[in-house]
This record gives C-alpha cells, sequence and structure tokens, in this order.
C-alpha cells in the first residue's frame, strides 16, 4: 500500500502472472449495472420512438382525408366529384400517392425502432438470467419466481403475428394502398376493382419484404468477433 497526497491508504491492484491486475469483484458487478442501464435507456428510447412513427404515420395517412376536407368546405371541390373514380379531380390523386409515399418514410423508421426494441429485450432478458442463475437457490428457499421472461433469445427478431409484426403488415397495406391508388389515378386510367386489389398487393408485399428482410433475414448477417468463444443466445 501506498499513502494519497491526503494521507489515507490505497491498494495497489495486484497484477496476475499473465499482467492483468486483480480486479474486486464489486467493480464487475458496477461494470454490470452501468451497462444495464445504459441498454434499458435504448430499450426505453427505442419505444418511444416507435410510438412516435407510429403518430406520424396515421397523421400523415390522415392528410389527403383532412385536404379533402377543408377543399370541400371551401367549395373548391364538389363532394359529389368523389361519388364516381373519374370524376375525381388529379390533384386529389395526387395528394394521396404524395402523403402514401411520404408515410413510408415512418414505416421505414418504425421498423428500425422495432429492431433496435427488440435487440435490447433480448438483452435485458440476459441480464435478468445471470442474477436468477445466481439466485436461484435462494429463490426456491423463500418460494418465489420470477414472473418476467428469462430467455435471452426471447423475443424473436421477426415475428409477424406479434403487435408490432401487426402494425408494420397493417401500415404496409395501407401506404400501398394510398400509393397505388394515386398512381392509377394520376395515370387517367379506370381500373377495375382486381387491377386495384393486385396493385395493392405487389405494393404491399414489397413494402412487407423489406420489413422482412429488416428483421427476419438480417438476423442471418454475420456476427461480430468472439474471440472469447462465448455461445450466441440470441434468436
Amino acid at each position: 500500500m501506498r499513502k494519497t497526497g491526503l494521507g489515507a491508504p490505497r491498494t495497489e491492484p495486484r497484477a496476475h502472472r499473465d499482467g492483468r491486475a486483480d480486479i474486486d469483484p464489486t467493480q464487475f458487478v458496477q461494470l454490470l449495472a452501468t451497462d444495464f442501464g445504459g441498454i434499458y435507456q435504448v430499450y426505453l428510447a427505442a419505444s418511444e420512438e416507435r410510438l412516435k412513427m407510429l403518430r406520424l404515420a396515421m397523421s400523415l395517412l390522415a392528410a389527403p382525408f383532412g385536404a379533402v376536407v377543408a377543399l370541400a368546405s371551401a367549395k373548391v371541390l364538389d363532394p359529389a366529384a368523389l361519388t364516381a373514380w373519374h370524376r375525381i379531380p388529379p390533384y386529389v390523386f395526387a395528394l394521396t400517392a404524395i402523403f402514401g409515399a411520404m408515410g413510408v418514410l415512418p414505416y421505414l423508421r418504425l421498423i428500425e425502432a422495432t429492431s433496435r426494441h427488440l435487440r435490447t429485450a433480448r438483452a435485458v432478458n440476459n441480464f435478468r438470467l445471470l442474477y436468477v442463475e445466481e439466485l436461484r437457490d435462494h429463490f426456491r428457499e423463500v418460494g418465489w419466481a420470477p414472473n418476467l421472461p428469462i430467455d435471452p433469445a426471447y423475443p424473436e427478431s421477426f415475428a409477424p403475428t406479434s403487435g408490432p409484426g401487426v402494425t408494420a403488415i397493417g401500415l404496409a397495406i395501407v401506404d400501398a394502398a394510398y400509393i397505388s391508388i394515386g398512381l392509377l389515378g394520376l395515370s387517367g386510367a379506370r381500373p377495375t376493382p382486381i387491377v386495384v386489389t393486385v396493385w395493392i398487393g405487389v405494393t404491399a408485399t414489397l413494402l412487407f419484404l423489406v420489413y422482412h428482410i429488416r428483421l427476419g433475414a438480417a438476423r442471418r448477417r454475420s456476427e461480430p468477433a468472439n474471440p472469447y468463444g462465448f455461445p450466441s443466445v440470441e434468436s
């Protein structure tokens, strides 16, 4: 030991034979707590961004209806013109296509926020598994069991039937409907319901593929270097 400038003794860390310092185990606990706190903040931020992007997408999808109501109230647009496809003014189709295309941006941001949210949720479960494994004997003695997931592979990366998955699919279909109807109307064609349905289906499939590739196929990307050989615990 040696004294600091205030005269208090300080213990020097002992060095291992391989040159690494002998660190107090409590410092590892502090490191884990700091790491967990950072991951949890990212988890909360991703969850909040998902809600913001959903609100933004819904606002953009409602904008054409608001514009049509405003134009009809100002008597610029005859409401009776909206009852037949061939009577709808081209600028209504243009508004529909533009706001549908603008809705793709929050859709993509929603996918990215969902990816971060799921990844950090698995990381939180992995931390929870750490203390559950260490305290499982004590939990058994007191008759207590955690009611939160401790599986680091949960939730899955790609789950179309989950809440985020259904939201992404729903936005893809609505954005596809806006874009398809707007472009078909601007083309001057008088499509049949089958043609409109096919256009919407193709466009929605393309948008859904973006969701699938980002959350599903992306999990098969090359993993970062793992020099210590830790097993992969993610889905």
